[in-house]
Parts: structure tokens; sequence; C-alpha cells
């Protein structure tokens, strides 16, 4: 390899421009690349597209870009997609799937209806033969886009179900489950049982403080019953999705991150309650960084605390 260009690399990552999250992920790239060319090495700098895919089991990996995380399969015989960020990131995952098969893609799953997990479901119009949303959450798109007088630009699914639904795809069944409303009324765990792998979607924020959809039949008090269920019903070995994640946190992980985000939400809503009792005023409330017994949830806590304030007081 020419070192040259590859200090060259270094020396236009500046810590000073980037955090050291992204400096030490630069660098690692650099170095892992050191065994190959020159004009290989050059090559592979100038495609960096700003999105990653990273394989977890089997054929079953994850893509990340903007918006919440998308989960994949693609093998000679079958291509699923669970959620779809926005229409440009979408393209960019379709183009990938492109680069290893040309044939028609078996399923795609909304997780729920969100922008950030859905807007991009029309970039994949025509492409797909099966797509599925739990059918809270496909009212929920199409109102949505009523409102916004934007149908035509909205890819809705074809198939809902009310509590279950599976399909097999290259021999990978993937499932989907309905525990209630919690981020909205609408969510749904998708599981590739094969690779033992369930997206959570935003029924998960990992040490990132969640927006919780109060006008989206959201229910924090579900919520922990639901991931108090989902770590029943899954497996020790079962690895987890999460759709969003804190600067630093993995996009991935175990039952232990389900058990503490359950913590993280009942201790908003002691929080809250706690506060209502002592005559302290919602915006009171607000101006913690951090909860009490839930510290790696760290951050501007006013959109949770709203949220439970909202079913608290104001739906009582």
């Amino acid at each position: 390899m020419n070192y040259g260009l590859f200090l060259t690399f270094i020396s236009l990552i500046s810590p000073m421009q980037i955090d050291r999250r992204s400096f030490v992920k630069s660098t690692g790239m650099a170095l892992g690349l050191a065994s190959t060319s020159s004009f290989d090495f050059l090559n592979l700098l100038l495609d960096q597209s700003g999105y990653k895919m990273t394989t977890l089991r089997n054929n079953v990996g994850i893509f990340e870009e903007r918006g919440g995380t998308i989960a994949y399969m693609i093998s000679d015989n079958g291509i699923a997609v669970v959620d779809t960020q926005f229409p440009e990131q979408a393209k960019h995952l379709i183009e990938e799937i492109r680069k290893k098969t040309d044939r028609q893609i078996d399923l795609l799953v909304n997780t729920h209806h969100h922008g950030d997990h859905s807007a991009g479901n029309i970039a994949f119009k025509g492409l797909v033969k099966t797509h599925v949303a739990h059918r809270n959450a496909v009212k929920n798109m199409k109102s949505r886009a009523e409102q916004n007088n934007s149908l035509d630009k909205v890819l809705l699914p074809d198939i809902n179900f009310r509590k279950d639904y599976s399909a097999t795809v290259d021999g990978e069944t993937v499932s989907m489950k309905y525990f209630g409303p919690a981020h909205t009324d609408g969510d749904a765990i998708i599981h590739f049982e094969n690779a033992n792998i369930a997206h959570m979607g935003d029924l998960l924020f990992n040490r990132r403080v969640p927006f919780i959809d109060k006008s989206a039949g959201a229910n924090i008090a579900n919520w922990q019953v639901l991931l108090e269920e989902a770590a029943k019903h899954y497996d020790d070995d079962t690895l987890f999705v999460f759709g969003h994640s804190g600067n630093g946190h993995k996009i991935q992980g175990k039952k232990e991150d389900l058990k503490a985000f359950q913590n993280y939400l009942g201790k908003v809503m002691g929080y809250v309650e706690a506060g209502v009792k002592d005559g302290k005023t919602k915006e009171d409330l607000a101006k913690v960084e951090e909860i009490p017994g839930a510290e790696e949830w760290k951050g501007n806590q006013t959109r949770a605390i709203n949220a439970a304030w909202t079913e608290l007081v104001d739906e009582k």
C-alpha cells in the first residue's frame, strides 16, 4: 500500500471537525485497508457513501443511515426488508440489493408508521411482492398522509394484521407480533426466527430519550408490560435490533437492554407521579437532564416527561 496516501487520508480527518467516535471509526477503516493496493484503497475511500451495512447472523443484517434502523435479509432465493427510513436512504439500500441480485423483493415490513421508518416505502413501489404492517400502523400512515395531502407520495402496506402474522422467505420464517399500544398503538416486533434476530423498531430507544407519540395512541404503562412480555417470549440467544440509540451506544443488544429501558420508562412515570403529588408543574419536572434511577438515559427529558404527564394527569 502507498502509506503516503494513507497518511494524507489521516491528515484530512481532524478531531476538531468530527467527534471522537467518528474519528476512531474512520481511522480504523483506514488501518483495516492497509493491505490493499494504493489504487484499490483510493477507490474504496471514494466509495464511502455515508451509510453502513452490517451482517449480523446468517443472511440477516442492518442498514444505518438517516432514520430508524433497517433490518434486511438478502439471499440468492429471497429478500426481506424491515423499515425503509426516507426515500433517498431506501434507494441506497435498493442499490446495494441490486448489486447482489435482480430478484423481486419478497417481503417488506414496517414496524410502525412514523416517517423515519416508512417514508422510504415509496422507493419500493413496484419492487415488492408482499408488504405488511399492523392494522393500526396502516391506519396511521393513511391518516397522516391524508392530513398532509400526500397520499400519492406514500406506499401503504397491502396486508395488515391484528395480533400475529408470518411469512417464509427462502426458508427463513419472518414472524410479526403485536403486544398492544406502547410507542404508538401500532408497533410490532419483527422476528427472523432462524437467525433469531428481533427488530424492535421504536419499541426500544437504547440509552436515548424516546419519542412517545400520544397523538397515535402511545401508552407508557403498557409499554413496560410489553417489554416484560417480549423478554419472556424471545429466548436468551435472541439478538434485538433497536430503532435508535444514543451516541456511543449500540443499535443491537440483548434482553438486558429491554430490562434497562423498561426500568427507564418506569422511573419516568414514578418521577412524574411523585412530582404531581408534590405540586410541581410539568415545566418544573422537565428541567432535569436525567431521571433518578435511570441515569444512562441522559439529555433533555421534556418529551418523555410531557408524555408521562399526559398519561398520568390529562388522561385521568
